[in-house]
Parts: structure tokens; sequence; C-alpha cells
């Protein structure tokens, strides 16, 4: 089943999916969106659809406990760097590839990694590096990384859905090969 779960409710995606005709569930509650589902009508919510993985986009807060553990390995997100570098709380948007710049790393790019119950620690699933250039700018660097971060969500949405994300027994998850099974991407 196809689901769309927007937690930023304001922004563009949500308004384009129910254009679409596809589900939108608001979460949490807040002053913008006083229609919002608490954690336990979302949990409840979840399980009526028979919701099985959930994939945030660059999502900024902790997710709530409860939802963590009721979707074990099942919660993924994107993060504009290269984590764990430039990861945690307060690392976002702009001020992620600012904190690149000003390090004078020599790559930066995303990674889609599973959420816990900490900001963006979770198991790594898949990273595309990004080189750092002579006259980046913030800007720059960011329209770069969005690029890459469009290509390798898709690649772990796919790899999803053809049900190629396995686990290994040291409980690092790993993308097998489309072409050959017993090869890892």
């Amino acid at each position: 089943m196809w689901w769309n779960w927007n937690i930023a409710a304001g922004r563009g995606g949500a308004e384009h999916a129910r254009c679409s005709g596809i589900l939108v569930v608001v979460f949490p509650n807040s002053k913008s969106e006083p229609k919002g589902l608490s954690t336990n009508e979302l949990l409840n919510t979840l399980r009526e659809l028979r919701v099985d993985s959930i994939l945030l986009a660059s999502y900024s807060k902790l997710i709530p406990v409860e939802l963590v553990q009721a979707y074990p390995r099942s919660i993924w997100n994107i993060h504009p760097s290269l984590l764990p570098a430039f990861g945690g709380k307060g690392y976002y948007g702009l001020k992620v590839h600012k904190a690149v710049v000003a390090s004078r790393a020599r790559y930066s790019g995303p990674t889609v990694h599973f959420v816990d119950e900490h900001y963006d620690i979770g198991r790594t699933l898949a990273q595309r590096v990004v080189s750092m250039l002579a006259n980046d700018t913030l800007e720059k660097l960011a329209t770069r990384v969005l690029h890459k971060e469009h290509q390798v969500y898709v690649d772990v949405v796919t790899a999803l859905c053809d049900d190629r994300i396995v686990w290994r027994e040291d409980g690092v998850p790993i993308i097998r090969s489309r072409t050959n099974p017993d090869e890892y991407t």
C-alpha cells in the first residue's frame, strides 16, 4: 500500500499529495495544524492502514519513542551530510552546509538512515558523495547535495519496493544488488 505521511503539512508536498488523491495524515497537531493527530491516534491510523514503512524527508524533529518502538527498522530519514558528520540537533538545512564549508571538508553529501530515538544516529543505509569545489557557496553546495538526495532516496525506495534491503547479523542494513542477489550496493 502506498501512503503519504507528511509531517510538515504546510509544505508543498502535502498539498501536491492531496491534489493527486494521496492520503495525507498530519502529525503532530500544532498551532498551525490544530487538527493534527496525537501520537496514539497516529499509531492507530498507521495500524488501520497497514503501513509497514515510514519515509521522512529531512525531518528535523525527534520521532516519538512510541512510534520508533512500533516501527523498528522501518522509519527512514534523509540528512544533507555524510553522517555522522554534521548531524544531530540543530543541524538542518543551510546550517549543515554552512558547517561543512566552514570545516573545509573535502566531501559532503546526503545520508539515508534509519530513525531511532535520537537525532541522526540511526544506522546508515545509503550515502552519496559530493565533492567540495573551490568556489562553493552554501547555495551551490546545497543544490548539488539536494540533487544527490533525490537520486539516493529514489534508489532506497526502489530497493524497499523490490524487497532488497537486508540486515546483516551485526545489525548493519545493506541493499542487495538488483542484478545479482549475492552482491550488495
